[in-house]
């Protein structure tokens, strides 16, 4: 299987879906260039470190998270394969661990306020994901809207510019 191969299978949506979203006190423009900020993501999701490994952290780069809690580690490799700034970013999770599609959106509201939702389909692991899942789940979505809490509060505060501009901008 090449790797083209791999991240056409992890590209389909799997089965284990789980979604956050909040409206955040910021532009969507600024939103949406904290997010693709990736090297800083590990500010707000818990225990993680992110850094891209090619590309300019725009369409077709190759980004990877680790996250260790105590000996446990989990390294996320993504591919982000579309930016639609500052609406849309679509990544591709393909490690042997996370796999499957997910995105970040925002939606420009009135009074420099942004919707955003934050979307992934992990593909589940076998029957024992599957019968897991549900017990799963809500952690899944409760760690992911804690994230984007933090992410918020990052972004709303005076004087954030939240980060550096956005890959393509």
């Amino acid at each position: 299987m090449t790797a083209a191969d791999d991240i056409g299978a992890a590209a389909r949506p799997g089965g284990g879906e789980v979604t956050a979203k909040l409206i955040v006190h910021a532009p969507a423009d600024r939103v949406f260039a904290a997010f693709l900020d990736w090297e800083r993501q590990g500010e707000w999701i818990p225990f993680t470190r992110v850094r891209v490994v090619s590309g300019d952290g725009g369409e077709g780069s190759e980004v990877e998270a680790v996250t260790t809690v105590g000996p446990a580690v989990l390294r996320d490799r993504m591919r982000v394969v579309r930016v639609d700034a500052p609406y849309e970013v679509r990544v591709v999770h393909y490690g042997q661990v996370l796999r499957g599609p997910g995105v970040f959106r925002c939606t420009p509201m009135r009074d420099d306020r942004t919707q955003v939702v934050w979307h992934e389909w992990f593909h589940l692991p076998g029957p024992v994901g599957r019968v897991l899942w549900p017990v799963v789940w809500p952690g899944s979505k409760a760690a992911l809207t804690r994230a984007l809490k933090r992410f918020a509060r990052r972004v709303e505060r005076p004087g954030a510019n939240g980060s550096r501009p956005a890959a393509g901008r």
